[in-house]
């Protein structure tokens, strides 16, 4: 599978916690996320996350970015995107109607 842009929000504190945009790889199956180094793995229909960081167990929601720029799953603070997508998620995924 090809890179993509992802929104990644780590749940294993609080259900409200810091999230981001930024662009993920994929392991040949498709099955593990890869981000900034860490190594996710499916929950299968977890509950509040659905992937795991299989070196610390934290819990995440990982999921496409929406349209209209709401990805929190539960609202909250400001998202903060990578550097190396910002151009291309405002073009491509933010952009026109």
């Amino acid at each position: 599978m090809k890179p993509r842009i992802m929104y990644i929000e780590n749940k294993s504190e609080a259900l409200n916690n810091f999230g981001r945009i930024g662009r993920v790889t994929y392991s040949k199956t498709g099955k593990t996320i890869y981000y900034r180094g860490k190594e996710f793995k499916s929950l299968k229909g977890g509950y509040k996350a659905n992937y795991y960081d299989v070196e610390s167990g934290e819990r995440y929601w990982i999921s496409g970015p929406k349209k209209n720029g709401q990805n929190r799953l539960y609202g909250g603070t400001a998202v903060e995107i990578d550097e190396d997508v910002r151009e291309e998620y405002w073009r491509t995924i933010r952009g026109p109607k």
